[in-house]
């Protein structure tokens, strides 16, 4: 049956061109392997400090920037390296990036939690727990101010929401009106703490009624689920209507971090997540809707591992800064 007669179609395949959804499901394989691969570097010793990886969250990233055009702006968390690959980042780059390169998003400065890209709208990972959503906020201000229609997504996870600045980044945006949509990851820990020992409400995006914005969740390993959601945020935002809350419930397959010994999670919750992998719903989903067939999608998982490790080659032949640099691209240089 063809596809524009076929009726109860998920959101994504009536929403989006072939060629959006097999590039969507390219930077889902992408944000998998290169993760993986900073994980292996890691363990070589080509890596070093620690890295919050985001590994079975990767449509929540993909699908909330699917709408998103470099004029967007999108503020990441310390769990961030799906944001960024999803919003167009170079895998080489942010391989160079935690390398300490040189040829790294932010010149090695930055490592695995600050990397940004002004010019494609990347405002920026954080490592501060919540610090992404005062910056939001302040793009979002900047928008209306100028009277510009792009939308600034803030990711966040579910641990931030109880910093004093969800509160106030959100009774300002719902104040003000401004063209902002706040998504929570929620994986269900913040660190090693279940979300439902530091929250009081069942979904965090009940809070959304205290600022008078709409609030949803959603499960956050459907493509489809989370494609809508921001749809609906996006347009309301572009209408100069004001903020949305929008909950994407995931899991993160590996620990918080590097140095996690992940003895506060069973056996069998992870494997039930695992089960969930949202890269095979949504490449199952395709395949079942005639978008792609399976010698097509494994072309698209193995381009995605060549790029990758492309990528890790770039990194290692690039130039460690120079010692009497060490203080440049940390502060503002005045201007000549």
């Amino acid at each position: 049956m063809a596809r524009d007669t076929q009726e109860n179609l998920p959101f994504a395949i009536r929403a989006f061109s072939p060629e959006q959804l097999k590039e969507a499901l390219r930077k889902m394989h992408l944000i998998r392997l290169f993760e993986e691969g900073a994980e292996e570097s890691y363990m070589r010793g080509l890596i070093h400090g620690t890295m919050h990886l985001s590994i079975g969250q990767e449509a929540s990233a993909v699908a909330s920037c699917m709408e998103l055009t470099d004029a967007d702006k999108i503020t990441s968390t310390h769990r961030g390296h799906g944001h960024c690959i999803a919003k167009g980042a170079d895998v080489g780059r942010m391989f160079a990036e935690f390398f300490g390169k040189e040829t790294g998003y932010c010149h090695g400065r930055g490592g695995s939690m600050h990397i940004a890209d002004v010019k494609t709208g990347n405002l920026g990972a954080n490592g501060i727990v919540g610090g992404g959503l005062p910056i939001a906020v302040g793009a979002g201000l900047t928008a209306k101010r100028l009277g510009r229609d792009d939308v600034t997504l803030c990711f966040f996870g579910d641990g931030a929401n109880n910093e004093g600045a969800f509160h106030e980044a959100l009774n300002m945006a719902s104040i003000w009106k401004l063209p902002v949509i706040f998504v929570c990851e929620n994986n269900k820990y913040g660190m090693s703490t279940a979300a439902a020992y530091a929250t009081a409400v069942p979904n965090i995006s009940d809070r959304a009624a205290a600022y008078a914005m709409p609030g949803v969740t959603v499960d956050g390993n459907d493509f489809s689920a989370v494609a809508e959601a921001l749809h609906i945020a996006i347009a309301r935002a572009r209408a100069g209507e004001g903020p949305s809350l929008v909950e994407n419930l995931t899991y993160r397959w590996r620990g918080h971090s590097k140095s996690d010994r992940n003895r506060y999670r069973t056996k069998d919750e992870i494997e039930d997540w695992m089960s969930r992998d949202p890269i095979q719903r949504f490449r199952a989903e395709l395949v079942a809707h005639g978008i792609i067939d399976e010698a097509g999608a494994d072309a698209i998982e193995t381009a995605a591992k060549d790029a990758v490790a492309a990528g890790i080659e770039f990194a290692k032949a690039g130039p460690a800064p120079a010692i009497t640099d060490v203080t440049k691209f940390v502060h503002a240089e005045e201007a000549a």
